[in-house]
């Protein structure tokens, strides 16, 4: 069967988290920053022509980010409904928006495979059905209703090069083009973006190993690489979905639409992900690594390893925190399980 869950590279999860409510009280929202604004139709009462309070139909209801988001939803009194229909089934769709009758469409489906995106390589169709197929008809089907469609998509696109080296600190930005198809989930997720960027009521969120407070959950990048017998050792952007899942429902409060780089600024390697999961969580924590040659031996397909320029999401949300930063803040604090030292301690 097709596991149907958050697009964003080969760690994306498939279970709700109990314990990022209590996460979400901790983002201050800034005022809206000027932007350009999609206007929609739905958004203004056809009585009296003041503006609708809000209401999402969310796709994705049995993933990770979608469960997440209904959760995040309720937290804030958002009103909310999940969609039935399949992505590829336009008629589904159009009797979704035609019941809920939303004001904005938050697409967190997909195809991403089980165990990891080696399964799309030996499911190339199913892959397609879903992540192209099923991604540009709910992006058209939107439009025709004239509704803004938040889209979960993946910054896995991308591989170092020369203009943008290892450990440079220089990202790819929003305008660079993919040029990472090592694997087929990579391949379909960058011939998506190039479609879907003519349609001006998308907002593209390029989504990377995403990362949240709940330790427990098997998709979460943490768990994944705590589990893994021997991991490589690259510094990569990701995103701590605590702290930017209530960014992008702002982001569409605010009508904001185009391509965002959707990961907090900076990078951390696996080491340090690893060297924090020791201090905060597990004191007799030890693993190994492996080289990306030593790595290809036990993978069907190659892994996007990069830096995202996040300027742009900053500019709108200067309280964004770095990744280091929101690693602590919002998951391994929350988690410490090892008594922090006291002055006594350290002298």
């Amino acid at each position: 069967s097709l596991s149907v869950s958050l697009c964003a590279c080969s760690c994306c999860c498939s279970s709700s988290s109990s314990s990022y409510q209590a996460s979400l009280s901790q983002l201050h929202l800034l005022p809206l920053s000027q932007s350009t604004l999609f206007p929609i139709d739905a958004m203004v009462s056809s009585e009296n022509g003041t503006p609708s309070p809000p209401k999402f139909l969310i796709y994705g209801r049995t993933g990770w980010i979608g469960g997440l988001l209904g959760s995040l939803c309720q937290k804030q009194g958002i009103a909310y409904q999940y969609g039935s229909g399949r992505l590829e089934n336009r008629s589904q769709l159009e009797a979704d928006i035609a019941l809920a009758k939303p004001t904005h469409v938050f697409s967190a489906a997909g195809v991403t495979g089980r165990p990891n995106v080696d399964w799309c390589e030996s499911h190339k169709v199913e892959t397609i059905r879903t992540n192209v197929v099923g991604t540009l008809t709910l992006a058209d089907v939107c439009q025709e209703a004239g509704l803004l469609l938040i889209n979960y998509a993946t910054g896995c696109i991308f591989e170092y090069d020369e203009k943008h080296p290892q450990g440079s600190g220089l990202g790819f930005t929003e305008e660079d083009k993919p040029n990472f198809t090592g694997s087929f989930y990579s391949k379909t997720k960058a011939m998506v973006e190039s479609l879907i960027e003519n349609y001006d009521n998308v907002c593209t969120l390029r989504v990377r190993m995403p990362i949240s407070s709940d330790l427990t959950n098997p998709r979460n990048f943490i768990t994944k690489i705590s589990r893994y017998e021997k991991v490589v050792n690259i510094p990569n952007s990701m995103t701590i979905l605590d702290e930017l899942l209530p960014i992008s429902v702002e982001m569409a409060k605010r009508n904001l639409t185009g391509i965002w780089n959707f990961t907090n600024p900076g990078v951390v390697s696996h080491n340090e992900i690893l060297e924090m999961y020791r201090d905060y969580i597990d004191p007799n924590f030890t693993w190994k690594n492996f080289t990306l040659e030593e790595q290809a031996k036990v993978i069907v397909a190659p892994r996007s390893n990069n830096e995202l320029d996040t300027s742009k999401l900053k500019k709108h949300f200067p309280e964004l925190l770095s990744i280091k930063e929101s690693l602590i803040r919002y998951v391994f604090e929350p988690n410490r399980k090892v008594p922090k030292l006291h002055d006594a301690d350290l002298s």
